[in-house]
């Protein structure tokens, strides 16, 4: 008889979305990239043609002309852009796809306390929002510069040759009737709000993609 494990919880896309804060700050070039990824990836279907494309570096430049965006901390080469920029852009481009124009957008964001924006923007991109080591674009080699390519390299390394395979601190976290799993309480997976749920979840899907090829 094969057993059928539960559905895994889906994942909330506010804590999703959280996730990417950990990653700033960034150069305009890894912000748009993300951004352009973020949306690609959510599969957001945009009623306005207008909105189609996704964001280049001339549009961020063009939203923070416009004060739809807030200007970047310093200048040229050395400007970078937080987790609130990322958050500013994915609204405008959302809003735009949704039809509304700049002028509507710009009254919209300018009421809205950050906190706000960043509901509205995870209500707006739902399920379909990937975590950062989900983007393609991050994943595929000589990818992901600067803080960003450093963060998911943490991730997705293996421990660095002559560290002791013996963590000195563990957490236990059960997945399914006679499996558990041990992970070190330095690993990067840990710092997630809802770490423990999502990496049961995950090896969940895992053990019933193996149960079915039995």
């Amino acid at each position: 008889m094969t057993a059928v494990l539960p559905n895994p919880p889906a994942a909330d896309p506010l804590t999703t979305l959280r996730e990417y804060r950990s990653l700033a700050p960034w150069g305009l070039r890894d912000l748009t990239a993300i951004a352009a990824g973020i949306l690609e990836a959510s599969g957001v279907v945009p009623v306005s043609p207008v909105a189609r494309s996704l964001p280049t570096e001339r549009t961020i430049r063009f939203y923070v002309a416009r004060n739809l965006v807030s200007p970047p901390e310093g200048r040229g080469t050395a400007a970078t852009y937080n987790y609130r920029h990322l958050l500013q852009v994915l609204a405008v481009k959302l809003r735009q796809m949704e039809g509304a124009t700049l002028e509507a957008i710009a009254q919209e964001l300018g009421a809205l306390t950050g906190d706000a924006i960043e509901r509205r923007v995870a209500a707006a991109l739902g399920a379909g929002l990937p975590a950062p080591a989900q983007l393609q674009l991050l994943r595929a080699p000589g990818t992901g510069r600067g803080r960003v390519g450093r963060a998911l390299q943490g991730w997705l390394a293996p421990p660095a040759e002559g560290r002791d395979a013996r963590p000195a601190t563990c957490r236990r976290i059960p997945v399914a009737p006679g499996v558990e799993v041990y992970v070190d309480d330095d690993h990067p997976a840990l710092r997630r709000p809802d770490a423990e749920d999502a990496i049961g979840a995950a090896l969940r899907r895992v053990l019933e993609e193996l149960l079915r090829g039995e």
